[in-house]
């Protein structure tokens, strides 16, 4: 047996035991890549690879739903929180269903994550890395798309009134305005930074 004959016994064994224990069963999308056709059907594939990196997987999210399998979405270049260059803005309009028109494959996307990763921070300034922009992402996940605002100038009232409701319960939640963890451009309301 060889090394990649080994990682795809290994992870179809792993599956085999899961489902006999009554477990979901979640994969990164590696091994849909190298093995897809032997998934069981009831895994999903947790697609966390950028556009940008497309020579090693992109669009796989709707090659995962083309094939019957649920997907969760975590864009690696619109959803990691430890970019700091990435404001709230695109994390709002981050779009999960990119090329996946079809309703049927649409709903086999069952959500999205945003990561942070830790060695870019620690405990003196994790909270102003996640906050407010995971909130435009949830925010973004959590509203049906019809409902969505077009253009994400039109939720920055309310992600500043949340992160004026994070700073009031001792949640060191960034400004709006700037990038990831960025500080207030001058001083003034919380509603307004």
């Amino acid at each position: 047996m060889n090394e990649s004959q080994a990682y795809q016994y290994f992870v179809l064994r792993a599956q085999k035991i899961a489902l006999s224990h009554g477990f979901e069963i979640v994969n990164w999308e590696e091994t849909f890549n190298d093995f897809g056709d032997k998934l069981s059907r009831k895994t999903v594939v947790h697609n966390w690879y950028a556009i940008l990196f497309a020579q090693l997987g992109g669009g796989v999210a709707a090659r995962v739903v083309a094939s019957g399998l649920r997907c969760i979405v975590s864009n690696q270049d619109k959803w990691y929180l430890d970019h700091l260059d990435t404001p709230w803005e695109e994390f709002y309009t981050n779009e999960p269903l990119t090329n996946i028109t079809n309703p049927k494959q649409q709903g086999l996307v069952i959500g999205g994550e945003v990561c942070m990763w830790g060695e870019k921070v620690d405990a003196s300034d994790i909270e102003q890395t996640i906050w407010p922009r995971a909130a435009a992402a949830a925010e973004r996940l959590w509203t049906p798309y019809d409902k969505l605002a077009k253009d994400p100038k039109q939720v920055a009232g309310r992600l500043a009134h949340f992160r004026c409701l994070l700073n009031q319960r001792g949640v060191a939640a960034a400004p709006l305005g700037g990038p990831g963890r960025g500080a207030p451009i001058e001083p003034g309301s919380c509603y307004v930074q």
